[in-house]
């Protein structure tokens, strides 16, 4: 069987305000991290040598692309030593602007890395700051054109909307500028402010207010004709990508392919499990990159969550759901389980019916959360 990995990188420079990620600014345990990360590596590959083979790869965090090379280039050369690669794999790695080195270069095009996600969220430096970025547009535009000019990666960029104080003109300026440069992909999140990061104690101490959602929903929509008016292909609720450039990483997530997560906190859907890995970093060091002892959480997913997860996360894409392959999987009829969820949906033109397909109309997408919540 064919299986995606990630690898969880849980290093950054400086946590960015609206960030709820498990990362954080500790250099002084990269090596000590890497060290059991590249165990734990070696010991998930043991368990499924010649059994399955990797199509997909995700190296993210934090941000990977801030430690040291040659650390890197051990992770790195421990994944292609010990695990099956598919030979049209998809091995994609975050970054972000001003991690991008010579020597990130040198490890890139040692390898059988094909895409490159660098976050900006924004043009604007103004506004870059003061989410808690740590870099400027220049930064990023640099380390644009030193990948294009360095390597054949597929590159992604990140962009946030509805940032506090953004103003609509600011976002199509962002929006255009970053389509100027002519990404494979471009992702595209409403900035959503988490319990514990410091947005939300800044929210909550009255110091900002949040954009209105009528200047919310204009940004959407721009950017869902802007960018189909460029040839942009929209496959996810937030993911647009050139023809043949979807990240098929985050597709397996969508589809409920099984997938191994490594590294710290980092979750895993295989053989009909889902679990996280040891959030706590003094008991994921403790583990010396055993298995057993980093579970979490282990779910043996039933029919009845699995028919769940099938409807909400396959509705996320724009080509949303095959009945037929519901009917299949499960071994009954979707609207024998769904029917006046399904019904009610596609008499408001929440829903769209297209032969086999379930999908999400352009409204749709604006509730698509009451939408998925109907199927809990």
């Amino acid at each position: 069987m064919k299986i995606g990995i990630y690898i969880h990188i849980p290093f950054c420079i400086s946590k960015c305000y609206y960030c709820d990620f498990l990362s954080f600014p500790k250099p002084e345990i990269q090596s000590d991290y890497c060290r059991v990360l590249i165990e734990e590596i070696k010991n998930q590959a043991k368990l499924i040598y010649k059994k399955h083979t990797i199509k997909t790869i995700f190296i993210g965090g934090g941000t990977p692309m801030m430690l040291p090379p040659l650390l890197l280039d051990e992770i790195c050369l421990t994944i292609t030593e010990h695990f099956i690669l598919e030979t049209d794999v998809e091995w994609t790695i975050e970054a972000n602007p001003g991690t991008i080195t010579a020597d990130c270069m040198h490890i890139i095009n040692a390898y059988p890395i094909n895409r490159i996600s660098l976050g900006l969220q924004s043009t604007h430096n103004r506004l870059l700051k003061l989410i808690g970025r740590r870099h400027t547009f220049e930064e990023w535009a640099k380390s644009i054109s030193l990948l294009k000019e360095n390597t054949t990666c597929s590159l992604n960029s990140d962009i946030m909307f509805a940032l506090p104080t953004q103003t609509l003109a600011e976002f199509q300026e962002t929006l255009e500028v970053v389509a100027s440069y002519d990404l494979d992909h471009i992702s595209l999140y409403a900035l959503i402010i988490e319990e514990g990061t410091r947005f939300w104690e800044m929210y909550q101490q009255g110091e900002f207010e949040l954009i209105d959602e009528e200047t919310d929903r204009k940004m959407y929509h721009y950017a869902k004709a802007y960018l189909k008016s460029l040839g942009y292909m929209q496959y996810e609720i937030s993911n647009w990508s050139k023809p043949r450039k979807a990240c098929k990483h985050n597709i397996l997530y969508w589809k409920r392919e099984p997938y191994i997560g490594i590294g710290l906190g980092a979750h895993s859907f295989f053989e009909g499990i889902r679990y996280h890995n040891e959030t706590k970093m003094e008991k994921y060091l403790q583990s010396s990159g055993q298995i057993q002892y980093l579970k979490r959480e282990q779910e043996v997913i039933s029919q009845e969550v699995a028919m769940q997860e099938f409807m909400f996360l396959g509705l996320r894409m724009t080509e949303g759901i095959s009945i037929t392959d519901f009917n299949k999987t499960f071994k009954t009829d979707l609207f024998n389980v769904y029917k006046s969820q399904i019904n009610k949906w596609i008499k408001l033109k929440i829903l769209v019916k297209n032969k086999d397909n379930l999908f999400l109309s352009d409204y749709g997408m604006d509730i698509c959360n009451e939408v998925f919540s109907s199927f809990l």
